[in-house]
């Protein structure tokens, strides 16, 4: 029968009790030593050590012997080492989205070339672009229980020029979807490493090649200013603000490009490679060679070849391909590079494309980003970038809903322009398309880029609209609802606008309408497409502000764009006392709607149109150079 612990305990003690000093001494020793013994025993079988992270970085670039890098690697984007394992990782969780197109993402190049005093072209500015850079009340009157529920606001605003009354219609892009986070991600970086990289942000490359390089040396000690800013600097710094927001179960491969294509790292788990080695690669790339897009996709596609991505209910496939979007080698037409992108996006693989400099060939991307599941994003600054990538990384690289089309039944309307869909010119008197919409974030009931406006043109009094809407979901599920939209006569001739939404969406659009118009009227281009009139222009106080397409003369037609020469010279900004004039009207109204609105953000782009009405002829001499 076993002793009682206590009756042990009493035994043990009062012997204890009895010892001499040397004895208790030895006992102090032995127990220390057994202590010392039991913390030295190796970890047990329930505590595994960590595992072994691996660099596997391939690309070997030139050394600094071979010319030396002008990059900085303190970069307070890679501060902490930790960063790309951190278990708070941002996720969307319990926040409601919205929905927003595809295609641009902002119209930072339009704005950039402006500050620099640079001639944008057309694409520069695009309406989706402009949309995204605002929140709008898309117009919802009751909740949304499905994954999208579109909803409509109908307004009759009068033209700030000619006073004459045009309808609109907004299309608002809501979302049942309360819990959003995004898939795990099968990520592929293609970066462009070429010669025309390691220009100055703010000026343009192939200035470099046509025009005096004779410098003071104040010059050259501010063109040393201007290299640390380099195009090169900021694209690496804007891989490195990706990296940040992959997790552990995320896949992560990269390659770069110039004349030909480089495997920089081949696609793996980021749970088990280095990344900030990684990072410290990246930041270590330096330009060179000529600029041959094709040969970067073919290669960066090829990456998920022999890799399994997974189920498609719980992976996102997607290349991110960043680059200043000037190709001169390789093959850039329909069976090129173009076809590649189509064949990528078929198969589930889609592209977002970041452009970096002033000198970023937005007509290139404006076609390319037109697929679907594409979009794309212009680099500010990487300051900047890292922000937008912290704030919106996760809506970027999962598009919800695809293949989206509005038909428009009613005798009396007919649909004359889409504003805000990159798809626009898809679009026929009927039918509104829009390739694929992305999750966007909600604000006080508002929600960023979340309307589509469609301007209609009245062929009969009819006060009645019917909607019908049918889309896909990410796996192919198809869905389709129908809407009626009454009119009221009293609406139909005053401004009166039913929510703020569609007033910013009738402003901005009217905005860009006047951008585009007059770059196409006044942008000299030996080698350009639309042959103007001098004299004659798109926008009048007489006609009012028209809708920019082709039809009205200020795109061009798409068979008629060269897809083999994309290099972008600068010319200088200039604008005619004709359009200095509608600027300067234009700026007054612009005002007096932003303070009706209430959206004090929309400053930046009163700012733009002041400019615009007071700018002077720029000198070649003005300009930066490189």
């Amino acid at each position: 029968m076993m002793n009682h612990p206590q009756k042990i305990t009493k035994k043990v003690t009062r012997k204890i009790s009895n010892w001499s000093p040397l004895q208790l001494v030895a006992l102090a020793v032995l127990t220390l030593f057994l202590v010392a013994s039991c913390s030295e025993q190796p970890p047990s079988p329930q505590s595994p050590p960590s595992q072994k992270l691996v660099d596997d970085w391939e690309y070997d670039g030139p050394s600094e012997e071979d010319g030396g890098s002008f990059l900085s690697k303190a970069s307070s984007i890679v501060s902490s080492p930790n960063r790309f394992m951190a278990a708070s990782a941002p996720t969307m969780a319990e926040s409601a989205i919205g929905f927003s197109v595809g295609g641009a993402k902002d119209i930072n190049n339009f704005r950039e070339n402006i500050e620099n005093n640079y001639f944008p072209i057309t694409t520069d500015i695009t309406y989706e672009g402009l949309f995204y850079d605002y929140y709008f009340d898309t117009g919802e009157q009751e909740p949304c229980t499905e994954l999208f529920c579109p909803s409509y606001a109908y307004a009759a605003s009068a033209d700030p020029f000619s006073d004459s009354i045009d309808e609109y219609l907004t299309v608002g892009l809501n979302s049942g979807i309360q819990d959003f986070q995004r898939k795990k991600l099968n990520l592929v970086i293609v970066l462009d490493i070429s010669g025309s990289m390691h220009s100055p942000f703010n000026s343009y490359y192939y200035d470099q090649f046509t025009k005096d390089q004779a410098m003071t040396a104040e010059e050259k000690e501010e063109r040393e200013k201007e290299e640390r800013k380099s195009k090169m600097t900021i694209a690496n710094e804007a891989v490195v603000a990706l990296l940040g927001h992959l997790k552990s179960d995320d896949k992560f491969g990269m390659v770069v490009f110039d004349d030909v294509g480089y495997l920089a790292k081949p696609l793996s788990s980021v749970a088990s490679t280095d990344m900030k080695a990684v990072t410290d690669h990246v930041l270590e790339l330096e330009p060179q060679g000529g600029t041959n897009m094709e040969a970067g996709m073919a290669l960066g596609t090829g990456l998920f070849d022999d890799v399994d991505l997974g189920d498609p209910d719980e992976y996102e496939t997607r290349i991110i391909f960043i680059t200043d979007a000037m190709p001169n080698t390789g093959v850039t037409d329909e069976e090129g590079l173009f076809g590649m992108f189509k064949k990528n996006a078929n198969k589930g693989i889609y592209t977002t494309f970041i452009g970096v400099g002033v000198d970023l060939n937005t007509e290139l991307i404006e076609r390319l980003t037109k697929m679907r599941g594409a979009n794309y994003y212009s680099v500010h600054s990487a300051k900047d970038f890292k922000k937008r990538m912290d704030e919106g990384f996760e809506y970027m690289v999962t598009p919800l809903v695809f293949g989206l089309e509005l038909t428009l039944d009613a005798v009396g309307y007919d649909i004359e322009k889409v504003y805000g869909s990159p798809e626009a010119s898809e679009s026929t008197g009927e039918i509104m398309k829009v390739n694929t919409l992305f999750p966007s974030p909600k604000e006080d009931g508002e929600t960023k880029g979340g309307v589509v406006l469609l301007k209609l043109k009245k062929t009969a009094e009819d006060g009645r609209l019917v909607l019908r809407v049918s889309y896909e979901d990410r796996l192919g599920k198809k869905y389709q609802n129908k809407k009626e939209v009454m009119i009221s006569t009293a609406a139909q001739d005053q401004d009166d606008y039913p929510n703020t939404g569609i007033r910013k969406a009738i402003l901005l659009s009217r905005y860009a309408d006047l951008a585009k118009s007059w770059i196409a009227d006044e942008r000299p281009e030996e080698d350009k497409t639309i042959k103007r009139i001098p004299g004659i222009y798109l926008i009048t106080r007489e006609h009012g502000i028209v809708a920019c397409t082709i039809e009205s003369g200020c795109l061009p037609p798409d068979e008629d764009l060269e897809l083999g020469r994309w290099e972008r010279p600068s010319v200088p900004l200039s604008v005619s006392p004709h359009y200095q004039g509608l600027f300067a009207d234009f700026s007054e109204y612009f005002e007096a709607e932003m303070k009706r609105i209430g959206d004090e953000t929309l400053k930046q782009e009163l700012r733009i149109v002041e400019k615009l009405a007071t700018v002077q002829p720029v000198e070649e001499s003005d300009l930066q150079l490189e």
